[in-house]
């Protein structure tokens, strides 16, 4: 192991190298000093061109850090991510053909590189069909100019899976907090593991190089053996970045890191808003001991709501990055979670995702059409890709998509918990066709799985008749509010209701005495007898 600076570090790479680099968000455990330094270079000199970024995970400020260093016109042939929506200059490079974009499910591309490591021939898995990243429609293509292939339609015992193929990696960038004089690499102050290891490995697989920016240098032997993530084995360079942050938010939280738990009362209470009304009805799902995910977006403001009313103990929250437990972090923190109780691996959590694992799915929308579809990947102008949307929406028993009612500047007030609309967005997100198909409603229903639709003026339910209305708010006129703003005719509920007033007033909606009225999580079956006798004791 050599330590090094990270402008040397990044003289190493050549022209049509494949680069692998660790990560996730805005700025979890991304190597920024190593992708800076490779922006500097290609500026200055022009080198190296044509390279294949993978990164499972989407990296940036939104601006232009993470993944948007490499966005120069010629430093980059393809990128092969879960998501560009970190990285806006990205997906406005895709967009006009200037490099090869694929979005693929970040749950499936974190799976791969532990296939890759082990030699094995690629990742054979259900996530996808049915969606844009089924070869029949769009194979995860989001650039006219990506050649088909990435993904494969494959049947095997009569059964249809989808084949991600693997890469052959030159270099892998990754990140920790502490590494030895042997190249030992630990992550005690990192927000999330994510798949490190297994990048290091798939890597050396391929004999390639990896490189580890870490905030500190220790002596040998001197490192807890327990706490080495990436062992110094597969560890070739490291880079010490002493200005380190564990986020592009947070330069340290020890909650973040596991450190301490700090008092929920710490834990920011949301303004009543339109998106404190869908997280709050979203938050009335659940129940007892459900073990759920939130997804990014206006889904973390779960954890707000649960930690605010005091209920965030009778529930597992989880994301997919691995943490479970606690509270998901929100906004650009979003991948990070305060008072978890356990974090794993990330392909491990998609392992327990994918095995159908979750009760209960939150997760948001940019766009729903009649057959219940759901669009999250690319709207308009815009390449945001399905990170770990397609996963955690196709394998969960429940799913709650939620999102505002419509797009755009809007005015909405809840004086005395009546809805008052002074100004409606003028984008209809409930529409006759998804632009493109990240949630198939077909093979939801197919699965058996019951499918929510929720924003801040009504519910809806996918349904044997397709999207189905059944609760609307307090105030809300049926055709001028709702269906006389949306691109199709639902089906409206007999019973339709009207959404609990609670929802719409500053003070607290008593989720704790809710989810007390409801049925606990049930025990596995073997052990109900069990459960009923101690019950009775």
């Amino acid at each position: 192991m050599q330590v090094v600076s990270a402008d040397d570090a990044v003289k190493l790479i050549r022209s049509g190298d494949t680069l692998l680099i660790g990560g996730s968000g805005g700025g979890h455990a991304v190597p920024e000093a190593l992708l800076a330094a490779l922006g500097r270079r290609f500026a200055a000199e022009g080198a190296p061109r044509a390279i294949t970024a993978v990164h499972p995970v989407g990296l940036g400020d939104g601006v232009d850090r993470g993944a948007g260093h490499l966005a120069q016109e010629g430093l980059l042939k393809r990128v092969v991510s879960g998501t560009f929506v970190n990285s806006p200059k990205i997906s406005d490079m895709a967009l006009a053909n200037k490099v090869e974009g694929y979005t693929l499910p970040q749950g499936a591309l974190s799976q791969l590189m532990r296939e890759m490591a082990a030699g094995r021939p690629g990742l054979m898995t259900k996530t996808g069909l049915h969606t844009f990243v089924d070869p029949r429609l769009q194979g995860g293509r989001q650039s006219e100019c990506a050649p088909e292939g990435m993904v494969e339609l494959i049947d095997f015992r009569g059964e249809e899976y989808l084949f991600f193929k693997p890469f052959h990696v030159d270099v892998c960038f990754l990140r920790g907090t502490t590494a030895d004089e042997d190249g030992n690499v630990t992550m005690e102050q990192e927000a999330v593991f994510l798949e490190m290891l297994s990048e290091a490995q798939a890597t050396k697989r391929c004999g390639g190089l990896v490189v580890v920016q870490v905030k500190r240098l220790a002596k040998r032997g001197t490192l807890p053996p327990k706490t080495v993530k990436i062992p110094g084995i597969l560890v070739d360079l490291v880079v010490v970045e002493p200005k380190q942050w564990q986020t592009y938010q947070v330069e340290y939280s020890p909650s973040y890191a596991g450190e301490l738990k700090m008092p929920l009362s710490d834990i920011p209470v949301l303004p009543l808003d339109a998106r404190k009304i869908i997280a709050r009805r979203a938050a009335m799902e659940l129940f007892p001991g459900a073990i759920c995910n939130l997804g990014s977006g206006i889904s973390t403001g779960i954890a707000n709501v649960a930690a605010e009313e005091g209920a965030l103990d009778e529930v597992c929250l989880t994301n997919e990055q691995g943490l479970i437990g606690g509270a998901p972090a929100s906004g650009n923190d979003a991948g990070a979670a305060r008072n978890y109780a356990a974090i794993v691996d990330q392909p491990y959590q998609f392992d327990f995702y994918d095995g159908g694992g979750l009760d209960l799915a939150f997760l948001s929308f940019a766009e729903v059409d009649r057959e219940g579809n759901v669009n999250v990947s690319r709207f308009g102008d815009r390449i945001v890709g399905p990170g770990g949307f397609i996963n955690i929406s196709q394998n969960a028993k429940s799913v709650i998509f939620s999102g505002t009612f419509t797009a755009g500047k809007s005015d909405i007030a809840w004086p005395d918990g009546t809805t008052r609309i002074a100004r409606d967005g003028q984008h209809a997100k409930l529409v006759e066709k998804v632009m493109q198909v990240t949630y198939s409603g077909r093979y939801g229903a197919a699965r058996g799985q019951r499918t929510l639709y929720v924003t801040e003026r009504a519910v809806f339910r996918l349904s044997e008749q397709g999207v189905e209305l059944i609760e609307i708010a307090p105030g809300i006129d049926v055709e001028r509010d709702v269906i006389g703003r949306m691109g199709f005719r639902p089906f409206v509920s007999p019973q339709l209701k009207i959404m609990d007033a609670r929802l719409f007033r500053a003070e607290p909606i008593g989720l704790a005495a809710h989810l007390a009225k409801r049925p606990r999580r049930a025990p596995p079956a073997h052990l109900q007898g069990t459960a009923d006798a101690v019950a009775a004791e």
